[in-house]
């Protein structure tokens, strides 16, 4: 099949509407660094569009008609949307979607300890990552707290320039002949991904008192205390969260790439929120779903296998007037959906860990991927063959510039996103999406040109009826 450079395509208004979304883009990702962020974000934006929380539409007893736009928010960290169509529910919904957690390290609940004179938190690495691309990195700290009270207490540190960074220590090279005979999986463990916090001991309130014994580690409680409030036994219940600190970024002389944390999978989230705002009319109810925990297999209350989405398409086809158990399940069942997810982009310095006949290449616009999965497929969608047909004709018509993929090499490695679960249902589904380079590292790269196309891709697909 012969593969087309979106680039070569634009005009030059098409090219500043490209730099245009992926500068909107990269404030998203900035001010979203953590679901719980991109949850408030999300809410934000689409309550500016005429979106109410479904919660008061039940409250006040409306009846959802044809225009109508609604959205519920599961434990502030999960969040799906529905704009409500010309077409009965019960014949089936547009659904895009994505996942709003990113690989990270995570806070323990009993981190604070002090060795060496230096003060540390202890972590535990969240989803699939290479420990070895965690140290000797500026990081940020990102999360909640949440005191026996109730009392909220929110944390960011590390992004703003004033602020002061954490980082990870590696041994020095001139010590490292045994550590460097080790294998890459081995080079850091997961118990050594500590995040160092401060150096200062606490001082003595006498002269002639002797220091203190974990005197820094008393030195940042005092911090803490003073700064937010809180004490030590205060991570007992809090959620935080270790990421790079910095801002996205502009990538390459001409400004093409995007690199940052995150793309995986805040780039086909922002796409699909964005698709979901764009469109005006439809006739299929267009939903949008957002949701965490994907990276660890979907699991809990905010991840996709919970009840969260089902629970509330039910709510919404209640206030449509069309609830019933059946009406539910005929529904779902009838629902086509894209699994908004990233793909592999082909990397030339690795060229044999990809098949070039079927692997994305930047620049070469949106990616569908028909499986994903291991080995021989396991753990994978499939998608249909005529449901493939009616994705390519609704494209073609819209004039997106697409393209397909594998994840990889047969028997390299896998990967999975949340269109399994959706399958459950018996609905249509396909994985697509952005490539990735470098995916689940620290920084991420992206072309500016897939995430539009993506985009616009989505926008057709919500637009168009089903199969």
């Amino acid at each position: 099949m012969e593969r087309k450079n979106v680039w070569n395509t634009y005009s030059d208004r098409q090219l500043e509407e490209v730099d245009a979304f992926g500068k909107e883009y990269m404030y998203f990702l900035d001010h979203g660094k953590t679901e719980r962020e991109c949850t408030d974000l999300v809410v934000n934006m689409i309550e500016k569009e005429g979106y109410i929380e479904l919660n008061q539409a039940i409250r006040e007893g409306k009846k959802l008609v044809e225009g109508d736009k609604v959205y519920a928010v599961c434990m502030n960290k999960s969040v799906i949307m529905f704009r409500i169509g010309s077409r009965p529910m019960v014949e089936g919904m547009n659904i895009l979607g994505a996942h709003i957690d990113s690989p990270r390290l995570d806070v323990k609940q009993n981190p604070l300890y002090e060795d060496g004179g230096v003060a540390y938190l202890d972590t535990h690495y969240y989803g699939g990552v290479k420990k070895y691309q965690w140290v000797t990195l500026p990081l940020a700290l990102h999360g909640v707290v949440i005191k026996k009270d109730g009392t909220t207490v929110e944390i960011n540190v590390g992004e703003d320039e004033n602020d002061p960074v954490f980082f990870i220590s590696d041994l020095l090279i001139h010590l490292a002949a045994e550590q460097l005979e080790k294998k890459a999986a081995k080079v850091i463990e997961g118990e050594a991904l500590d995040l160092i916090i401060g150096n200062m001991p606490i001082k003595p309130e006498n002269k002639e008192d002797k220091e203190e014994k974990d005197a820094v580690k008393k030195s940042i409680l005092k911090i803490l205390k003073e700064t937010y409030d809180i004490e030590e036994e205060d991570f007992m219940s809090a959620e935080l969260e270790i990421v790079p600190a910095g801002r996205a970024r502009e990538a390459g002389f001409d400004r093409s790439l995007i690199l940052a944390y995150g793309h995986d999978d805040r780039v086909c989230a922002f796409s699909s929120l964005k698709a979901i705002l764009e469109v005006e009319k439809v006739e299929r109810t267009a939903c949008c779903i957002l949701v965490d925990k994907e990276e660890i297999g979907s699991v809990g209350a905010t991840g996709m296998q919970s009840r969260f989405f089902e629970n509330t398409v039910a709510e919404v086809l209640n206030l449509t007037g069309e609830y019933s158990e059946l009406n539910l399940r005929r529904c779902l069942a009838a629902s086509d959906m894209l699994s908004s997810d990233v793909s592999s982009a082909y990397d030339p310095t690795f060229a044999s860990s990809f098949d070039k006949k079927n692997v994305a290449f930047m620049g070469q616009g949106m990616v569908f991927n028909k499986f994903t999965g291991a080995r021989g497929k396991s753990g994978s969608n499939d998608a249909n063959a005529e449901y493939i047909a009616h994705i390519r004709n609704l494209l073609e018509e819209e004039k997106v510039v697409y393209q397909t993929a594998e994840l990889g090499r047969v028997d390299l490695g896998g990967g999975g996103t949340i269109a399994y679960i959706l399958a459950l249902y018996g609905m249509n589904v396909i994985d697509c999406g952005v490539a990735v380079m470098s995916m689940h590292s620290p920084w991420e790269a992206i072309s500016k040109a897939d995430l539009y196309e993506t985009k616009r891709g989505y926008v057709a697909f919500l637009k168009r009826a089903c199969l």
